[in-house]
């Protein structure tokens, strides 16, 4: 397989990394099996308690000496919201909860999330080999806290300005997340709806403008998009979609169902879910909410007022009001265990490497 400085300093035998996506789908099995089969296997804690975090990392190490990363949000909670200001949001989506049988949606309290802080001495504890942050950065003495660690650190960046940025503050790598990527956009120097390039585009701006490693991530489901953006300078590919649907991811059957179902793209952004822009396939909840500009609280006390409704709907089965988070390549998805998708997204993109060096010798 094709061996970059990256991958290498990592320990990876493939340059791909298994996109954290917070909640269901970055589970430990999946993150397992990704780092056992060669490639990086990240998490995605975003929401998830720092003892749950731990217990996590725990299981892996239990059955895998392979490295695996972890991801953050960096996105500061906002303070509690009075229940007053609180009120248009909630009756956007009584109906929907009345529709599943649900009790009609209270007032959601303060915290949102996880301390930051606390996450991030649990990072320091944990150690993995990899921590990458999204939807923010962190200051100098934090990256290099968390390096001397002997943790191998990396951010998303939506534009060269966040790349650069990145860099400054004395990042390892930064992760060029293009407008096809699923799931929430990492955008937070610029409004997101802005900086939407596509990966291509952005991967090859990004290394151009920054020295360090670059990671591409968004829309790449095959051996040929990772040949794609290795040779526009990337030096491994984060992949989120196309795990989806492996048997070892916790995402609900209807996500991974539709993903397999899909012909095209029918993906589209929508804040409704979280309160953040982020991609996913495109279902009744998202055009109804969208379409009516519908109210919603700051990210992420919005994922509070929502979680309840995409609990029953995974709990019965019903895509509608599920957040399937998925990026513009999900028509290529494929049903195969993680290893051996690994396998063979490394024969794909080998062989996509050698067509290109045939056709030079022509």
């Amino acid at each position: 397989m094709i061996a970059t400085p990256f991958s290498e300093r990592v320990g990876l035998a493939v340059p791909i990394i298994q996109a954290p996506m917070a909640g269901g789908p970055s589970s430990p099995e999946l993150v397992t099996a990704c780092s056992a089969a060669g490639a990086l296997g990240s998490f995605g804690f975003a929401y998830t308690q720092p003892a749950e975090m731990q217990k996590q990392a725990d299981d892996v190490r239990a059955k895998t000496g392979r490295p695996f990363g972890i991801n953050l949000f960096g996105w500061p909670l906002p303070r509690d919201i009075a229940d007053n200001a609180q009120r248009e949001s909630l009756a956007a989506v009584a109906a929907y909860y009345a529709e599943m049988g649900l009790p009609a949606p209270e007032p959601v309290r303060a915290p949102y999330g996880p301390d930051f802080e606390a996450q991030l001495a649990a990072i320091a504890e944990i150690q993995p080999r990899v921590f990458t942050i999204h939807l923010n950065d962190l200051p100098a003495d934090r990256v290099a806290a968390l390096k001397g660690r002997g943790i191998v650190v990396g951010a998303s960046a939506t534009c060269i300005a966040e790349a650069e940025k990145i860099e400054s503050l004395g990042f390892d790598f930064v992760i060029a997340q293009g407008g096809e990527a699923g799931g929430h956009r990492g955008t937070y120097a610029r409004d997101p709806y802005e900086a939407l390039t596509g990966t291509l585009a952005l991967t090859r701006a990004v290394v151009r403008a920054v020295r360090i490693p670059v990671v591409a991530a968004g829309g790449i489901m095959d051996g040929a998009g990772i040949a794609a953006v290795l040779a526009l300078g990337a030096q491994a590919a984060q992949l989120g979609t196309a795990f989806i649907s492996c048997p070892e991811s916790g995402a609900p059957q209807p996500h991974k169902d539709a993903l397999l179902a899909a012909r095209e793209d029918i993906t589209s952004i929508t804040e409704k879910f979280s309160g953040k822009p982020a991609r996913g396939i495109s279902n009744r909840f998202m055009r109804e909410m969208n379409a009516r500009g519908a109210a919603q609280l700051a990210f992420p006390a919005q994922n509070s007022v929502t979680g309840k409704l995409r609990a029953a709907a995974a709990k019965a089965g019903k895509p509608e009001f599920l957040a399937m988070w998925a990026g513009q390549g999900l028509a290529m998805s494929r049903a195969l265990p993680a290893a051996d998708l690994i396998a063979q997204l490394e024969a794909e993109t080998v062989e996509a490497v050698r067509r290109t060096a045939a056709l030079l010798k022509e």
